[in-house]
């Protein structure tokens, strides 16, 4: 930024303590620090800024390239699996209304609770014709 050696600084240094004098001459370094310090992290912060900005413009403009090619491509994948979903509708569809599905638990043991009571009902009827039951009356 500034060329500025060592020499310099030294001379400006000679300069402040002989126009300032001993006694403000650490409060007038220190403000200058300041002064220099807030300098620097605005500069730093400008660019930094500058090139979020700018990174996110060059994002905009590959979404907006990788957007118009893909979006064709992925309209068409959608309307191609719904019309090929269309062709097997009158498979899951059916006339009548049907209840809301059970999971498969619920349906297992609502078959197994049905295969119990239709056996339990014709074991019942043959015991009740050939043996006397065995729980008193």
């Amino acid at each position: 930024m500034f060329d500025i050696g060592f020499l310099e600084l030294l001379i400006c240094g000679v300069i402040a303590l002989l126009v300032l004098g001993p006694e403000r001459l650490p409060t007038a370094a220190r403000a200058a620090g300041r002064w220099v310090g807030g300098a620097r992290r605005m500069v730093s912060q400008f660019t930094s800024e500058l090139d979020r900005q700018l990174k996110a413009d060059e994002l905009r403009k590959e979404l907006r390239e990788a957007g118009d090619v893909g979006l064709d491509d992925v309209k068409k994948t959608v309307r191609g699996a719904l019309d090929e979903a269309k062709q097997y509708e009158h498979m899951i569809m059916s006339d009548k209304p049907t209840r809301k599905p059970a999971t498969d638990k619920q349906a297992v043991a609502k078959q197994s609770d049905t295969a119990e009571d239709s056996g339990a009902n014709n074991s019942a009827d043959s015991d009740a014709t050939s043996k006397p039951s065995d729980k008193p009356s």
